[in-house]
């Protein structure tokens, strides 16, 4: 951008609670922006946070007035934005997660990417997974891998061009104007939401390379596993609200766990059906040493070894909750399930 044109008004929406761990880096990252001080503020809406998180978000707004750290009860993401985009000021707002930090030129790669694209409604770019553990390198290996992610471009590198959805985009505010805030009944995938609307709306996603940001995942094989059954159960309630086909790479979870399911106690009555599933099993094994062989080449040998078990958490912990999902929604036809305390804002 010239010298000339006026800089836009930027709001960076951080929602967070229970981030004592990342915010501090994370608020750091986003301050060390090379986009102008005066022309930037940053959000932060805790969820009501008991670990001391707020302490570290007050420490930086008492010394850097572009920090402000607002209330969010409901304690889930979608309440976080929408308080976050009622109260932001900017032209164009943001979004970046406690666990995530971005480089200096992450804020003006996405104001300029905005402004050379006028078709899009949305830009970013992809996200490196990135850990410190053992445990949490062989995540962020398995989610960098397509055996674990599909062709989920945000989270494999290199494309650009237009796609479905992102993590951490950058939005003009007047799209929240036209299509509506962030879905508050969507516990997980409220961003996607978010994207498909914008797509049936009529506007365009673009992702680009130059555009980055890192995210840290979490490092409990335990709270892997229930983030990813939350995102298949809310996976079905979006398609349902929507009535949109599911794309393969948000079906074929499902299908993964029903071929299990079905095939299992049916078997010993079917002899046919024992060497399909014994080639259905052989199948998945190739496909995990495949996933564990690209982790080797990213990550390293020691997280290679536990990767099979990660990618085995992320496809059937998805699947059994889109079959929940499925059941709850679709069959029964009930409405949201109860929120737990622990459905929290992390992505």
């Amino acid at each position: 951008m010239s010298d000339s044109v006026a800089w836009p008004l930027i709001s960076v929406i951080v929602p967070i609670r229970n981030e004592a761990n990342f915010i501090a880096r994370c608020l750091d990252s986003i301050l060390a922006s090379d986009y102008p001080a005066d022309a930037m503020e940053i959000l932060v809406i805790d969820g009501m946070s008991t670990d001391g998180t707020c302490e570290i978000v007050q420490r930086r707004a008492a010394t850097d007035p572009r920090v402000r750290l607002l209330d969010n009860p409901a304690r889930i993401v979608p309440h976080a934005m929408n308080r976050g985009i009622r109260e932001a000021r900017g032209e164009i707002v943001i979004r970046i997660d406690g666990h995530a930090a971005v480089p200096p030129d992450f804020v003006l790669q996405n104001v300029a990417e905005l402004q050379a694209h006028p078709e899009a409604w949305c830009v970013g770019g992809p996200v490196e997974t990135v850990n410190a553990t053992w445990v949490g390198r062989a995540i962020a290996g398995a989610m960098s891998s397509p055996v674990g992610v599909g062709n989920a471009r945000f989270r494999l590198g290199h494309y650009e061009g237009y796609v479905d959805t992102l993590a951490f985009g950058a939005y003009w505010r007047w799209v929240f104007d036209k299509i509506g805030f962030f879905d508050e009944e969507l516990v997980r995938n409220q961003d996607d939401e978010l994207n498909l609307r914008v797509i049936l709306g009529g506007g365009r996603i673009f992702i680009t390379p130059r555009i980055h940001s890192q995210y840290f995942p979490r490092t409990s094989l335990r709270k892997l596993a229930r983030q990813y059954f939350q995102y298949g159960f809310w996976r079905i309630r979006t398609i349902q609200k929507h009535r949109q086909p599911a794309t393969l790479r948000q079906i074929v979870p499902l299908l993964f766990v029903l071929g299990w399911l079905f095939g299992i106690p049916a078997a010993p009555f079917v002899p046919l059906l024992r060497w399909l599933l014994l080639a259905y099993a052989g199948a998945y094994v190739a496909v995990l040493l495949v996933g564990a062989l690209d982790v080797l080449r990213r990550v390293g040998w020691r997280e290679a070894l536990l990767a099979p078990l990660v990618f085995a958490i992320l496809h059937f912990a998805y699947g059994l909750g889109s079959l929940k999902g499925l059941v709850w929604f679709v069959l029964l036809k009930r409405g949201p399930a109860s929120r737990r305390e622990d459905d929290v804002l992390s992505r």
